[in-house]
């Protein structure tokens, strides 16, 4: 009998945000919208968790001062304009255009934010075209307003994922673009031991420069793609590395930085876990500021450089040391985690774990990394963690990822299901969490929270994995050699399982391998080779 991983009974739902258009070309003639875009212009400035607030406060106000005017008579000067050109929703096709128009001007960096506001669109040009009153595009159909209140119980459901739609593009240029993923307690309050950190994702296309830069922020970075060189000016010399796929290496906060990506072929792709440091769990770039600063070069903050340029910031003297090393020394460099010794390794998978005892730079923010590279077909885990909280972003592959989780709600008929019999008699109870993994999928996995990562069976599932509060964890397998079911006595195992001690041991002593096994439809595909012979 093979080890099942956690049994799947939810289907994530992903919530997407809701899309808030700002203006057509027609209604800008009219003061309640006009007062709406300030309004929202001015939220821009307020602090990034104040701003949800700020926009609804803004969208309610149009309304109530449209109503207003409807209840008035209309209430527009405009003086010789007709009662044709006063109604927004004279032209449905026409308004459709120009609605799509702004969709795309508002979110031409956000394609999934895109969508869905030409979808409203859409809608609304169907409900003029119907006779209706022609609901504005700031107030949405009866459908979005019924998924708006069905998104808390979702979003409650599964705090544990992020997509596209939770990053916000904070630079972007012709050559490259970074991205910020939305701060964790905003998901849920579940995740209120890793909110002091924020994940960001730098993209920039080869033979390019970033120009010089500090953040308020410790930062720790993972080389997921591509080759570059990092330089660190300090207040009386400058330390320059060369970066190659896999390395971890740790700037500092507020020191200047600056990078290049060497490649003249390849994407240079940055993973960052940021820590910062005035105002705990809020980062912002200020992107104004920079261009002001660098205001002579009109090309942004992500520029092209010459084959000479590159080069010349390429050539590094050999012997520098890392800044500010831990308590054991000095490090040089960067550590590439790829050229240790893999921590578990099989024909299912390849781990690599590296913690303060190795890399020094490491050891005052308590944290720990890991690279996983998941065969095809193949799982890591069931496993869990004694302290340590993972935030994993998925650098390359497709796969799924199964949890157990104690702290959800048990609304969904899966939760439900999922609890059995002993939850009315106070055994613990816990829901099954199930999502799909791609590229760019950032995923946590709380302390004590037994996990499956399981790869898709056309490509391997590359993982890199942050994990806060790594000093004194350990993870306990669930099954495999050294599990820690086979480490209970034979009476406790028989009145933890209902059934023979013999029938624990053969399921759980099944397995030979460690960490990493066979997914689930291998396991399948064996039981019914077995079956057949």
């Amino acid at each position: 009998m093979a080890i099942k991983p956690v049994t799947i009974v939810f289907l994530l739902l992903f919530s997407l945000f809701l899309v808030l258009a700002r203006s057509s070309l027609e209604w800008n003639r009219h003061q309640p919208e006009e007062r709406l875009h300030q309004c929202q212009r001015q939220c821009e400035s307020r602090e990034e968790q104040q701003r949800p607030q700020c926009r609804q406060k803004c969208v309610e106000d149009f309304r109530r001062e449209q109503e207003e005017q409807h209840r008035g008579g209309g209430g527009g000067s405009g003086g010789g304009r007709g009662e044709e050109d006063e109604n927004p929703a004279r032209d449905p096709t026409k308004q459709l255009e120009e609605c799509r128009k702004q969709c795309k001007r508002e979110h031409s960096e956000e394609r999934e934010q895109q969508s869905q506001c030409e979808k409203r669109c859409e809608r609304q040009r169907k409900e003029r075209e119907r006779g209706g009153k022609g609901r504005n595009v700031y107030e949405g159909s009866e459908e979005e307003e019924e998924e708006q209140q069905q998104q808390p119980q979702q979003e409650g459901n599964n705090p544990y994922v992020f997509e596209d739609q939770h990053f916000t593009t904070k630079i972007r240029t012709e050559h490259g673009r970074v991205q910020i993923l939305q701060k964790f307690t905003e998901r849920s309050k579940l995740l209120k031991g890793i909110e002091n950190f924020r994940v960001s994702i730098l993209e920039a296309d080869p033979q390019t420069f970033i120009i010089p830069n500090h953040w308020d922020a410790e930062a720790l970075f993972f080389v997921a793609r591509g080759k570059g060189s990092i330089s660190l000016v300090l207040e009386d010399k400058r330390e320059s590395f060369n970066l190659r796929c896999g390395d971890v290496f740790r700037v500092p906060a507020g020191i200047t930085v600056y990078l290049i990506n060497r490649d003249n072929r390849e994407k240079l792709v940055l993973a960052k876990l940021l820590r910062p440091v005035s105002t705990p769990g809020e980062f912002e770039i200020n992107r104004e500021r920079l261009q002001r600063v660098f205001g002579q070069q009109r090309q942004g903050i992500i520029i092209k450089a010459s084959e000479e340029q590159i080069r010349q910031m390429s050539h590094h003297q050999g012997g520098g040391h890392w800044p500010f090393g831990g308590s054991s020394g000095q490090s040089k460099g960067p550590f590439n985690l790829l050229n240790k010794r893999p921590t578990h390794e099989n024909e299912y998978g390849r781990l690599h774990e590296v913690d303060e005892d190795e890399y020094t730079q490491l050891e005052d923010l308590n944290v720990a990394v890991a690279f996983a590279n998941i065969t095809r077909g193949g799982m890591a885990g069931p496993y869990y963690n004694s302290e340590a909280i993972k935030i994993s972003v998925v650098i390359d592959g497709e796969g799924e990822l199964e949890m157990a989780c104690p702290h959800l709600s048990g609304g969904s008929q899966e939760s439900q299901r999922g609890r059995g019999r002993g939850s009315s008699q106070g055994s613990p109870s816990y829901q099954k969490v199930r999502a799909r993994l791609r590229r760019g999928t950032v995923f946590i996995v709380p302390a004590g929270h037994p996990a499956v990562t399981i790869a898709s069976q056309n490509q391997n599932l590359q993982v890199v994995c942050f994990k806060v509060n790594a000093r004194n964890n350990q993870q306990f397998p669930l099954a495999g050699k050294g599990n820690v079911i086979s480490e209970l006595e034979r009476v406790a195992k028989e009145l933890a399982f209902g059934v023979p001690a013999r029938e624990v041991e053969e399921v759980f002593g099944k397995q030979q391998e460690k960490y990493f096994f066979r997914g689930p439809r291998q396991q399948q595909q064996q039981q019914d080779s077995y079956s057949d012979a």
